[in-house]
């Protein structure tokens, strides 16, 4: 008898007593198998539908799914300018929590561009964690992300940040707290815990080459696809990587 899987809004607590906005796609059984996914920097849950389409497909190895937007982003309380990589990665923390408490079995973090970044770093602390995948993540962060600063002239305390999103502001402990990551020596850190890193040989934000940083660093089992022609959005590549996910999760004997 197939699982009948279904979407349930959810919240749940951070560390700094914010609550963040979640959706969870069950079968409603406990032990399942549980996808946490990360979007990317100023991105969503739903990642304009995309998410919510890839969590349906996910259903089909019998996973569940839970989506959710980081403080300061989306539907979840918090500003934008607070937000950290440490911020994150303790969001993330909460995250798996809440899917332990829901009876979860092997918990899976897939993260987007910085949100690959932040499952990289969250699963170098957090052992629960059975396997990462990543997309496009950055490993050289500081590289990234000074290349869009501009000063603020109204507040010292911060910055603005023009990008493809339009001008940005965030505090300057952001960039403080990033130089506390150095991404590959926490990649060394996952272990046992499976590793796929993906990345598109077309990405002009954040290099290929840091995908190979990532990977260099990780230690086994660990694999690294490129997808050939695919920018970072994954734009016209969508279903080519939910395929090469899906094969790992299933095809990989740690997972």
């Amino acid at each position: 008898m197939m699982a009948v899987y279904e979407w349930e809004k959810v919240n749940f607590t951070n560390t700094r007593n914010q609550e963040l906005a979640g959706l969870f796609y069950t079968a409603g059984q406990k032990g399942s198998p549980t996808l946490i996914v990360c979007h990317g920097f100023t991105g969503s849950k739903e990642g304009g539908d995309k998410a919510l389409r890839m969590s349906e497909f996910f259903a089909q190895a019998n996973y569940d799914t839970l989506l959710f937007d980081f403080a300061g982003n989306g539907d979840s309380q918090g500003e934008f300018e607070d937000l950290t990589l440490s911020g994150q990665v303790g969001d993330l923390k909460s995250a798996v929590d809440w899917c332990k408490r829901q009876g979860a079995g092997k918990i899976v973090t897939l993260g987007r561009s910085f949100g690959g970044t932040t499952v990289i770093c969250h699963a170098a602390e957090d052992k629960r964690v059975t396997a990462v995948c990543t997309w496009a993540a950055a490993s050289s962060l500081m590289d990234l992300f000074t290349e869009l600063v501009d000063e603020d002239p109204g507040d010292p305390q911060r910055v603005m940040l023009a990008g493809g999103e339009g001008i940005l502001y965030l505090k300057k402990t952001f960039f403080k707290d990033l130089e506390k990551y150095n991404v590959p020596q926490m990649a060394s850190h996952i272990n046992p815990t499976s590793m796929l890193i993906i990345h598109g040989t077309g990405d002009d934000v954040v290099s290929p080459d840091d995908a190979k940083l990532i990977f260099n660093a990780a230690q086994e089992p660990k694999k690294l696809v490129y997808i050939d022609g695919a920018d970072h959005q994954f734009e016209t590549h969508t279903r080519q990587v939910w395929e090469v996910c899906l094969n790992w999760l299933l095809e990989d004997q740690n997972v």
